[in-house]
């Protein structure tokens, strides 16, 4: 797709509406992780270093058009002006006269945060009025949340219609990251898709096996697919109720030419506790009152050499129960060995998705993965192949 980024705006004096995600984790009034404010700040630096008026729209929490002061985006102002390493002024509106008032006060080079627009319902309804009060107060709008980019919202694709739009610097990362991996990849394309259940993702793996050459399934959801096939999987997670799915899934994988790769052998214990007693077995001998939390080595062997043969790894979600020891090991060692062949420069890898940015962070695999998306549902839904409302407003005519 063809979308205009900063490079086409002319940003000098003019009233810049920046679309950012700060809805950050708190506790106490304080910021307890800041990375997506670390993500936005190279977009808020060039707008405000090319002499144009940073004003940022953001949503925290789901006030659901009441304005509750718990989700106030005032404790995140001194936050982001931290990082930013220079003043943030904080209007309590985002449209009528207080926002307006705090945009008109601006000087070239200054960064305000505007309040909540969930505060509003016309926000999340994408009401066309409740975008005109927001574009009232700018000449030019960039979305720089992709995370957000998934839903129809009047501060995303609202704006876009009103606005001359431009993606920021971390969409258009975002985009050219996602577009590599699956639209024009470097073949062959492996898809690393783990979690809890199949009936979460049946969209993103059907779209995945018609996209990818290989797909590796992992996480409780192969379970449903090794019960598919006739393997006894004793007391683990798995919705046998699917079964028909998983069959119509493998099918459709044949007809594509995309190899589905399963574990070869299982991790097995009886509770679902650190560190408590378990037993690699082969996948005919897993015993009826056990549960599998993650692979074994032969089942590693396997996606090692996968992602040897791969030239592009789409990852999304963990190969077991990575939360408790000893069930991270699959997860550990697949993720730690695609870090080393990005480093090498042999694989481009695109993550996302919460579980897997915390699985990869786990196996201090993160910061050699070419891209990690901290996007959560507009990365799954992407990767399902469905259109992205804020993305699709970006485009150019």
């Amino acid at each position: 797709m063809s979308f205009k980024t900063l490079n086409d705006a002319d940003l000098k004096g003019k009233r810049v509406l920046t679309r950012v995600d700060l809805n950050v984790p708190m506790k106490d009034g304080k910021v307890t992780d800041a990375t997506r404010i670390e993500r936005v700040l190279p977009t808020i630096k060039e707008i405000s270093a090319a002499g144009g008026k940073v004003i940022l729209l953001a949503h925290f929490g789901r006030p659901k058009g009441a304005k509750v002061p718990e989700m106030s985006l005032a404790p995140v102002a001194p936050a982001v002006a931290e990082l930013l390493g220079k003043p943030v002024a904080f209007a309590d509106d985002c449209i009528g006269e207080s926002a307006k008032a705090a945009v008109d006060a601006m000087a070239e080079g200054d960064v305000l945060l505007l309040e909540n627009t969930r505060y509003y319902a016309g926000e999340e309804k994408n009401n066309a009025e409740f975008a005109k009060e927001l574009a009232a107060n700018g000449d030019i709008f960039v979305n720089d949340a992709f995370s957000a980019a998934h839903r129809a919202h009047g501060s995303t694709e609202g704006l876009a219609k009103l606005l001359p739009a431009f993606a920021g610097r971390t969409m258009q990362a975002e985009l050219e990251a996602l577009g590599s991996a699956l639209s024009t990849p470097e073949r062959p394309v492996l898809a690393v898709v783990g979690g809890a259940k199949v009936s979460s993702k049946i969209d993103l793996l059907e779209n995945l096996v018609s996209k990818v050459d290989i797909l590796v399934i992992g996480g409780g959801m192969a379970n449903t697919f090794l019960a598919a096939k006739g393997v006894n999987v004793g007391k683990s997670l798995c919705e046998h109720d699917l079964a028909d799915t998983a069959k119509r899934i493998m099918a459709a994988a044949d007809k594509a030419g995309c190899e589905i790769v399963l574990p070869a052998d299982a991790v097995v214990a009886w509770e679902f506790a650190a560190n408590t007693k378990n037993e690699t077995v082969a996948l005919d001998a897993i015993p009826a009152d056990a549960m599998m939390l993650d692979v074994g080595a032969a089942s590693i062997e396997v996606v090692k050499a996968k992602i040897d043969a791969a030239k592009t790894l789409v990852w999304n979600g963990p190969l077991g129960a990575f939360e408790i020891a000893p069930f991270d090991k699959a997860t550990v060692a697949a993720a730690q060995h695609a870090a080393a062949r990005t480093k090498e420069g042999k694989l481009k890898t695109v993550a996302g998705g919460g579980d897997t940015v915390a699985a990869l962070n786990h196996a201090k695999a993160s910061e050699d993965f070419s891209y990690i998306s901290t996007a959560g549902g507009a990365f799954l839904e992407w990767l399902e192949g469905k259109e992205l409302p804020g993305v699709v407003a970006l485009e150019k005519a």
